[in-house]
């Protein structure tokens, strides 16, 4: 079995030859992460983490999760197995573990139906079944494996099965600025019978795939070449998601033809936009380190309310920072944007996959091996648990014709969700080259000129000069209180205005 040692140490080389500090934990020392939103103690009132202790000889590296009809817990891990756990799901955990399969490589892909499950590893997507029924995988049948692989950092992220049966494999490149076999920058998608097709190109280094909250396909990019910032992006059919290492591949593909125009560098994407119909802007950026550094697995909340009050939202997770966060999207003029906000810092490791429980609890799990990671384990299980208690937040921001429209999750102070001095705001964008990651630059100052509160105090209009389309939108919403005087958990989130409402 092949197995990477780490996820980065091909990019040392290059981040030291241009002055960044992102180090391989392999190589040397990581750097100091510092301080984060510095709410942890806060968000614990409302959301626990609760421990499902691992076996230290078992050395569980998590890299995907799924539920099990019967209600235990299956892992898919960075070490290749497969992973059965009963009583993950208790309120005081103390499970137990059992080897479904082992002798895969790298499972970042795990789903299961009809007594079958579907794994995406490095190389391939594979069913595996238990023909004899002794708890064991014995049958492995290779679906698709139509891409190439010769790097170690040549990863595989693939989505649960969708309605029509498929997976959709997000393919990283070959060493971030290079395609050296079939297919790697593209997302495939891959049917039951074992048939693959193309769906789009551009891709940089994912770390995660699947639905929206709208059942539509996204995937999590890093920051790095052609890619200023983290970003949630959608899977076009046909679409070129950034990065034009992978053009080469186009001639393997029929219907699809290669974008006319080569980006340039440096530009910005909105201008990109213009020349490249095919290209795709980022749906969610996630301003480097204020939401994170190396976003990762995400999921919606389909648990009905038992997580609290972010039903059909988003959570991801993040891989350096060992935090989870928010996201919303919705699509505006035929464009997909939306918001991140901060959610729960201080888990243990660096976060590759999330997954609910069928009590409502958010399983996230990983391990550290490959980047710098604030949590100080090796690798852990954890989940989050609701307490009851609603916190007070900003729930969702959406885009208006003349600003956007806050809801918060109680109802708001009237006097101070009124008055324009409580919200400052500013706008920004990211340089679109080759080079790694970028500044943020072209710094608007909207102004927030006017406030309107629904009759239910849970929303509030916002009138805004000098909205800028293409622009993240960073909101602080610290002069903001509840109707009973609580300040915000969090007061800061980020809007991508792709396009201003017509």
């Amino acid at each position: 079995m092949i197995r990477s040692d780490t996820l980065a140490c091909g990019l040392v080389p290059l981040v030291a030859a241009l002055g960044l500090s992102m180090l391989c934990t392999a190589c040397a020392t990581a750097e100091d992460l510092g301080e984060y939103w510095d709410t942890a103690e806060e968000e614990a009132k409302y959301y626990k983490i609760v421990e499902i202790p691992v076996p230290k000889e078992l050395g569980l590296e998590a890299g995907s999760l799924e539920v099990l009809p019967d209600g235990r817990l299956a892992i898919g891990t960075r070490r290749g197995e497969i992973l059965l756990v009963d009583g993950a799901f208790e309120g005081h955990p103390q499970p137990t573990y059992t080897h479904y399969a082992s002798g895969l490589d790298e499972v970042l892909g795990i789903s299961y139906r009809d007594g079958a499950f579907y794994v995406t590893q490095q190389t391939e997507v594979t069913k595996i079944t238990d023909r004899n029924s002794d708890g064991r995988g014995d049958a492995f049948e290779t679906l698709s494996d139509i891409w190439g692989f010769r790097n170690y950092h040549e990863f595989a992220f693939g989505s649960k099965l969708d309605a029509d049966g498929d997976i959709w494999v997000a393919l990283c490149l070959s060493k971030s600025y290079d395609s050296d076999v079939p297919f790697r920058g593209w997302c495939v998608r891959v049917g039951q019978d074992g048939k693959a097709t193309p769906v789009c190109s551009g891709i940089r280094s994912p770390c995660g795939i699947g639905p929206n909250e709208h059942g539509v396909m996204f995937y999590s990019e890093s920051q790095g070449p052609w890619n200023g910032s983290c970003s949630l992006k959608v899977l076009k059919p046909g679409g070129f998601m950034g990065h034009p290492a992978s053009f080469k591949w186009y001639d393997l593909v029929e219907n699809m033809d290669t974008p006319k125009v080569t980006p340039n560098s440096p530009s910005r994407l909105t201008v990109e936009l213009e020349r490249v119909p095919e290209l795709v802007p980022y749906a969610v950026v996630f301003p480097y380190i204020k939401m994170g550094r190396s976003i990762s697995g995400f999921v919606v909340d389909r648990t009905g309310g038992r997580f609290g009050p972010f039903e059909n939202q988003m959570f991801i997770g993040d891989f350096s920072l060992s935090v989870v966060m928010r996201a919303t999207t919705e699509e505006v003029n035929g464009v997909w944007q939306g918001a991140c906000y901060p959610f729960r810092e201080g888990l243990a490791t660096g976060l590759l996959a999330c997954e609910f429980s069928p009590q409502g609890n958010l399983i996230v799990g990983g391990t550290n091996r490959g980047w710098p990671v604030r949590g100080p384990r090796e690798f852990a299980l954890q989940r989050l648990d609701w307490t009851g208690v609603v916190p007070f937040e900003v729930k969702e921001i959406r885009a208006r014709g003349d600003g956007f429209q806050i809801e918060f999750t109680k109802p708001v102070d009237t006097e101070s969700a009124l008055d324009p001095l409580s919200y400052k705001l500013q706008a920004y964008t990211h340089i679109y080259q080759q080079g790694y990651g970028s500044p943020e630059v072209d710094k608007t100052a909207p102004r927030v000129v006017a406030a309107r509160v629904s009759d239910d105090r849970c929303k509030v209009l916002l009138t805004i000069d000098n909205l800028v389309e293409g622009h993240v939108h960073d909101f602080d919403f610290s002069g903001v209180t509840s109707a009973e005087g609580d300040r915000l958990v969090h007061v800061k989130a980020y809007y991508t205005l792709n396009q201003i409402p017509r």
